[in-house]
């Protein structure tokens, strides 16, 4: 499972069409809007990076509103 996260920023009144888009997306598992250099935090989950690769580049990258994305994904400690 890789699990990420993903700082979305959008056009300046676009925030809510594109947390809803994002919202039906296969593997995202929360969206929140938030205040600061990013608009939406997005929590993604899936089988691999592949699948990561192509919702992030594919799919969030592709809505009209988004202008940028940072993605962090996540590590485990031992």
């Amino acid at each position: 499972m890789v699990k990420a996260y993903s700082l979305v920023s959008v056009e300046p009144g676009k925030t809510p069409e594109v947390s809803k888009a994002i919202e039906k997306m296969g593997g995202v598992k929360t969206v929140e809007a938030v205040a600061g250099p990013h608009d939406l935090v997005v929590r993604i989950e899936v089988d691999s990076l592949e699948k990561l690769t192509n919702t992030v580049f594919g799919d969030i990258r592709s809505i009209h509103g988004v202008t940028s994305t940072t993605t962090l994904i996540v590590v485990e400690l031992q």
